[in-house]
């Protein structure tokens, strides 16, 4: 059986909000397929990396009272702030860092999101495993984390949050690889108290590969939504 097609690009360096409308243009264009009769067939399916100047990101039902910093503390940091549409509280984006967006047609893979969260998941638990990380989940906190059962250890390193309209997906996750953890000081991740963050490099004592990295996740998003990564779709 075919596996299904992912158009994937790595937009390198992009300013948060050309990175959101540009997710925002291929969503609408799927939904736009999805209304035309057999439009199911014509979805297609992306999958972006991106490094995004220092920016946090506040979801939908996000409290503003976990960002730290006031509008000209921001500004005087050249640090950015976006209310965003996806789920979640509050996360840092910055160099260094491998954010992923999907804008997948879930109609093509299941509908159902908790299983698709768990699969992002997934993605980066075998990825840390690669590096000797033992990557794990939290009860009732989507995203990756590092002892997540130990009071007083547990770290997050990877944070999700999505959006979906039409079964149709956007926004994703931010996997800290070589991320400048101090810009973590500024808020509450997540709206998480007493809980740390962390990185690849922390857990491993130096500095990884950005690439070598990126091509791990790409092999296990492959492994784990059972789909190919293509420049373009094959018919």
């Amino acid at each position: 059986m075919r596996k299904e097609q992912i158009i994937f690009q790595d937009l390198g360096k992009m300013p948060y909000q050309a990175a959101w409308d540009y997710q925002e243009k291929l969503l609408q264009e799927n939904v736009k397929r999805k209304s035309t009769v057999g439009g199911q067939q014509l979805t297609v399916n992306h999958l972006l990396f991106v490094e995004h100047p220092p920016v946090y990101t506040l979801g939908k039902s996000g409290n503003m009272d976990n960002v730290l910093m006031s509008d000209d503390e921001l500004q005087a940091n050249n640090i950015e702030f976006f209310h965003t549409n996806r789920g979640g509280d509050i996360t840092f984006h910055g160099p260094e860092q491998i954010v992923g967006y999907p804008i997948l047609d879930l109609e093509k893979f299941y509908t159902d999101i908790g299983k698709y969260l768990r699969n992002i998941e997934e993605v980066i638990i075998l990825t840390m495993a690669a590096y000797g990380i033992k990557g794990d989940r939290s009860a009732g906190e989507t995203g990756v984390w590092i002892e997540p059962g130990v009071p007083g250890k547990e770290r997050k390193i990877c944070a999700i949050g999505v959006r979906c309209s039409r079964w149709i997906t956007m926004h994703g996750f931010a996997f800290n690889v070589n991320t400048d953890l101090s810009y973590f000081n500024n808020i509450i991740p997540c709206g998480i108290v007493n809980k740390q963050v962390t990185s690849m490099q922390k857990e491993l004592g130096h500095s990884l590969d950005m690439q070598e990295v990126k091509e791990k996740v790409k092999s296990n998003f492959e492994r784990v939504f059972e789909a190919e990564l293509v420049s373009e779709v094959l018919l």
